[in-house]
């Protein structure tokens, strides 16, 4: 299970001067029950208790727990949307590390360098390499560095950590993983404008823009909640990637 801590219950917690047994004690639970709520944003309190909870730190329930509105709210595509970020460094690094950590099938990286990822993911081959060994599917989808669209971007960048450069770290990286099974890497030069990145039923989708760089992708938090929705189409579109790739390891 994804757990990343439910911050802005604990700020409101904070603000107000209480502690986790003052909160047990408005909603009628056990304290475990609201460390729980603490430490993972996603477990959402019965309605009754949210409303007690927003009692008793005077803030809207929706700021709490934005997700429980967006679900009542939302009927269309867009109630898989869980947050948007206005670029992908602002995605919270926790969030990373706990899709990751969360992840229990599926792992996939469908950047066109993925190069951040082994700077700001602490310790990631190793948490790749136990993931596969647990039988988790893990991907890379990179950019094929002998491609004209990679030289064409390179110049459009025009800095000095190339796009080749970057995609070299990636697959140094990987060769480290080279003899896990269940861990694959491909070249494509598709995926140039758009990265997908799937953690089992999570997808961070980050389009790019103009001659920025990645980090200044806006970025889409997905959640998968109907067939053929937002994160099905996403994850369509990278298998369709990974079949027109060519291998890394041949």
């Amino acid at each position: 299970m994804i757990e990343v801590s439910n911050e802005a219950l604990r700020r409101a917690m904070a603000d107000r001067h209480k502690t986790e047994r003052d909160l047990a004690f408005a909603c009628g639970v056990d304290i475990k029950t609201v460390s729980r709520w603490v430490s993972d944003e996603a477990r959402l309190p019965h309605p009754k208790h949210r409303w007690a909870a927003a009692g008793l730190l005077e803030v809207d329930e929706g700021v709490l727990w934005p997700e429980a509105v967006r679900v009542a709210v939302k009927v269309g595509p867009d109630r898989e949307i869980v947050a948007a970020y206005t670029s992908r460094s602002a995605v919270p690094k926790s969030l990373w590390r706990g899709l990751i950590a969360g992840a229990q099938t599926t792992i996939t990286f469908a950047g066109y360098t993925s190069y951040f990822a082994w700077l700001e993911i602490p310790s990631l081959g190793n948490t790749l390499r136990r993931k596969a060994e647990a039988g988790c599917s893990v991907k890379f989808l990179v950019g094929d560095p002998d491609s004209d669209i990679t030289r064409r971007r390179e110049e459009i960048e025009a800095v000095a950590l190339t796009v080749r450069t970057r995609i070299a770290v990636t697959v140094d990286e990987l060769e480290k993983l080279r003899d896990v099974t269940g861990v694959e890497a491909r070249f494509c030069d598709r995926h140039i404008a758009l990265s997908v990145f799937l953690f089992d039923t999570d997808a961070l989708v980050c389009q790019h823009l103009g001659a920025a760089l990645g980090h200044d992708s806006p970025t889409l938090h997905l959640r998968r909640r109907d067939p053929d929705g937002l994160f099905d189409r996403f994850a369509a579109h990278v298998d369709s990637l990974w079949e027109a790739g060519r291998p890394i390891w041949e």
